[in-house]
């Protein structure tokens, strides 16, 4: 029997009591006979992987600002993420990482490809993600509708890209918010390939369901997104939750795609090597 790959999930939340890793530890069980898992703490207790250790690898959303950190864990979580760019570049063995919401908008800035800003105010809950030309083709959005569906929650947002600093990387935009012709801000970008390997999305492919039905129905939660939005916004939100072809569909695709192609390509090269 082949031994189990490692996935370090580097955990991202500050602390904060969230539905978001344990959405990833139950999609990560789902391919328990291939995957164990590991967490990191990288924002309270400055834990970081070794890159020997782990050929795959899922960043986390979490709250705050993303171009702000304390000198200590931001530095450890960059050179993680330069490590595995370069590591990637050198060697046939890849390695391969999944940035989520605010990891998606730290690498952005680390890797210079965009300008991340503070919104003119928050974005919540259940959104339309449209693939561009080059999404339409991403493997990590195999078997999902344009648009499809997701969590997004966001105060920063990322806009305005460096097209030079994509050339150099051969990074690719593969999906943008909704079309809002109300306003005259630019659409977000909510999803860029990085690399082959190396891929970040601005919404929440984790997010489950049922979950994220329990916490908006949270009395402080729904008081704030009815102050926000009315309450027409609110009970359509939640409608769209338990339709199958929204956030289920999403949960049971995105990042199973991720994990499932990581998987087969980590055996492939283990294969060639051995």
């Amino acid at each position: 029997m082949q031994e189990k790959i490692k996935v370090a999930v580097l955990d991202m939340y500050n602390g904060i009591s969230n539905q978001g890793m344990r959405c990833i530890h139950d999609i990560v069980g789902r391919f328990g006979e291939e995957l164990s898992i590991e967490v990191f703490d990288v924002r309270q207790k400055n834990e970081v992987p070794n890159l020997e250790d782990f050929n795959l690898y899922i960043s986390s959303g979490g709250p705050g600002n993303p171009v702000e950190g304390d000198g200590i864990w931001d530095k450890s979580y960059y050179e993680v993420i330069d490590g595995i760019y370069k590591w990637n570049l050198n060697n046939e063995r890849k390695k391969y990482i999944l940035f989520i919401c605010h990891s998606y908008q730290m690498a952005v800035q680390h890797f210079g490809l965009a300008e991340v800003s503070k919104r003119k105010s928050t974005s919540f809950g259940v959104m339309t993600i449209h693939k561009t030309e080059a999404g339409m083709d991403d493997p990590l959005f195999e078997n999902l509708d344009n648009p499809f569906w997701a969590i997004d929650s966001r105060d920063y947002q990322v806009t305005q890209p460096h097209q030079k600093k994509f050339r150099e990387m051969g990074a690719k935009i593969i999906a943008l918010e909704k079309i809002r012709n109300y306003v005259e801000y630019e659409r977000a970008i909510m999803g860029i390939r990085f690399s082959p390997e190396m891929v970040g999305t601005q919404f929440h492919p984790e997010a489950d369901p049922v979950g994220f039905l329990q916490h908006l129905k949270k009395t402080e939660v729904r008081d704030q997104i009815i102050d926000l939005r009315g309450k027409t916004r609110y009970l359509a939100m939640l409608e769209h939750i338990v339709e199958e072809h929204t956030i289920y569909k999403t949960n049971a695709t995105l990042i199973p795609n991720f994990l499932e192609q990581s998987i087969q390509k980590i055996r492939e090269q283990e294969t060639i090597i051995h």
